[in-house]
């Protein structure tokens, strides 16, 4: 993390992650994939699958789960999505700002404020700085919290918090 990084990236919580891999957040069996060819984006370590790994297909509610700790109710706004995850527990990111192997690929930007209400976003093109956008989003004292989301699918890929 920079000194100036004002924002903490979270990858999924190792205790979500092995809840999933026995139920998911839809209350179904995850479905396990080889992924021959690679390049999953993996919700455990913010990074690809490399190919040949095994991973699992589960749906998961990010912010029905960060409402529930955070006492607050995202009415409409909760939503259930695909994720991938690692079969077997993994070691997490191997670092706490933007994934490195996320970095050029076009994303949304969602925030949310202490309520899990939707306040808008931003597309951020491969162009773009991720740490600067997400600066910018924090800079606005009602913004709680932010999911990075795939552009084009919509999928969720991590969350991110102000560091205040």
């Amino acid at each position: 993390m920079t000194a100036a990084q004002t924002f903490s990236v979270q990858a999924l919580l190792p205790a979500v992650a092995n809840e999933l891999r026995t139920r998911d957040d839809a209350n179904r069996q995850p479905e396990l994939i080889v992924d021959r060819k690679g390049g999953s984006p993996l919700r455990c370590c913010l990074r690809r699958s490399r190919p040949g790994e095994a991973i699992l297909l589960a749906s998961y509610a990010p912010l029905r789960r960060w409402a529930a700790e955070h006492n607050a109710d995202p009415g409409a706004y909760d939503e259930l999505g695909p994720i991938f995850i690692h079969r077997d527990q993994c070691d997490g990111p191997s670092g706490d700002g933007w994934p490195e192997e996320f970095r050029g690929s076009p994303r949304v930007l969602r925030a949310y404020d202490a309520n899990g209400r939707l306040l808008g976003g931003q597309l951020l093109d491969p162009q773009n700085d991720p740490d600067r956008a997400l600066a910018d989003l924090f800079a606005q004292p009602q913004v709680a919290l932010v999911h990075a989301r795939v552009a084009v699918e919509g999928c969720f890929t991590f969350a991110v918090q102000p560091l205040r």
